[in-house]
């Protein structure tokens, strides 16, 4: 890796901060984080920062408009909840209201949460609030992991919303994290915008759907009006790219020799393995993790620098969850080789442990649903740490 970045690169990361104020929650987040840090470095713990979620664009300084992405957040949320199992404390930067570790497992659930509550019947009409019967097993394990989490201060909880907060937060929290060096891995599952707006350019009030008049320099707000304005326009925004960070983030902001890990998302198979390679050498961090929108239940792609390069990560066919917006037929079209996807043994990497292969997080219920390949990509991850981690503590000859 490049020991110092090009100027330009300071640059544009200078332009681009020195145009927006800091989030308003940045010193919060930083003090939150930094104790966080610093007690798990004196108990040699290792940290992840896991992103999540999807990053809005603002059309308005006074925001009504904004484009979004697609990220609810679960890739994030429940890779967060298997690196804890894996013993790591979590940093988890989300969208917020985008689904979190544990609670994930009722807020996105197609019930009511109420729905799996009852009251128990008293004399009084004031009976207690229980579980359902039939639910409790489950939530009494999600509960337990979740107390176990928060009560030893294993999982800090940090949102935000826009693209700029995102990457404000980013640069932050990833300079806070260099006392852990390589102990410190980035899991940058969150949805971030390509593109924005300058704020120079970004409209101050809302951005109106048709012809406003005016009438005595005051704008007019429909009042009495003799005949209505039928007029509409069209909308045309002008979009910039956002700066790639990500270089940053590796050559600068990041502890030395952490992992980095990112994620491709495509839904066009010919070109998923193509451009998480061109990242992987673009940027040089250690792993593309590439998905297709069709499939990223069911599969991933590990792309690394190392030979053999390409390694795909599936769930047995007849372990895999249902999913409305997934596509079985898709499974293995952006292989670089064909797939016969006739069974189990198209599984390229072995489930690891009874965690996987009962569901992980959830127990029996989960494994009613099906397995998630979070429960089969963590444990990879964390084998890979574990190498760069003994690597970087060896001894130089």
């Amino acid at each position: 890796m490049p020991s110092s970045l090009p100027d330009s690169s300071a640059e544009e990361e200078s332009n681009y901060f020195n145009n927006y104020p800091p989030p308003k929650a940045l010193k919060n987040h930083e003090a939150l984080t930094r104790a966080f840090i610093e007690r798990h470095v004196e108990s040699n713990r290792r940290v992840v920062l896991v992103t999540s979620g999807g990053t809005t664009v603002p059309l308005e300084n006074q925001t009504v408009r904004f484009v979004d992405n697609f990220s609810a957040g679960t890739r994030g949320a429940t890779s967060a909840e298997y690196f804890l199992e894996a013993g790591y404390a979590v940093i988890f930067l989300h969208r917020q209201f985008s689904l979190l570790p544990y609670s994930r497992h009722y807020s996105h659930s197609t019930n009511c949460f109420l729905d799996f509550m009852d009251e128990r019947p008293s004399p009084s009409d004031h009976g207690p609030i229980v579980v359902r019967s039939e639910y409790q097993d489950e939530m009494r394990e999600v509960l337990r992991k979740y107390r176990y989490a928060k009560q030893n201060n294993l999982l800090l909880l940090l949102p935000f919303t826009t693209v700029t907060e995102y990457l404000f937060e980013l640069r932050a929290l990833a300079n806070l994290m260099r006392p852990l060096g390589a102990n410190a891995l980035f899991y940058l599952a969150a949805a971030v915008s390509d593109f924005f707006i300058p704020r120079d350019r970004m409209a101050e009030h809302k951005i109106q759907s048709s012809e406003v008049p005016v009438i005595d320099g005051d704008v007019y707000t429909g009042l009495h009006e003799d005949e209505p304005h039928s007029g509409s326009k069209k909308l045309v925004v002008d979009l910039d790219p956002v700066p790639k960070f990500l270089h940053r983030l590796v050559y600068g902001w990041a502890p030395e020799k952490s992992m980095i890990v990112s994620f491709k998302l495509e839904t066009d198979p010919s070109i998923l393995v193509y451009k998480a390679r061109t990242s992987l050498q673009r940027y040089s961090h250690h792993l593309v993790i590439g998905n297709l929108l069709s499939t990223r239940k069911w599969e991933v792609v590990f792309v690394t620098p190392d030979p053999p390069g390409e390694r795909w990560i599936r769930v047995p066919k007849s372990k895999r969850s249902k999913s409305i917006s997934g596509v079985e037929d898709q499974v293995g079209l952006a292989e670089s080789k064909p797939l016969v996807d006739s069974g189990d043994e198209v599984t390229q990497l072995q489930l690891g442990d009874t965690r996987a292969a009962s569901g992980g997080v959830g127990g029996a219920a989960q494994a009613r649903k099906g397995i998630e390949i979070e429960s089969i990509i963590i444990p990879e991850l964390v084998k890979m740490h574990s190498e760069m981690i003994e690597k970087a503590n060896r001894p130089r000859s």
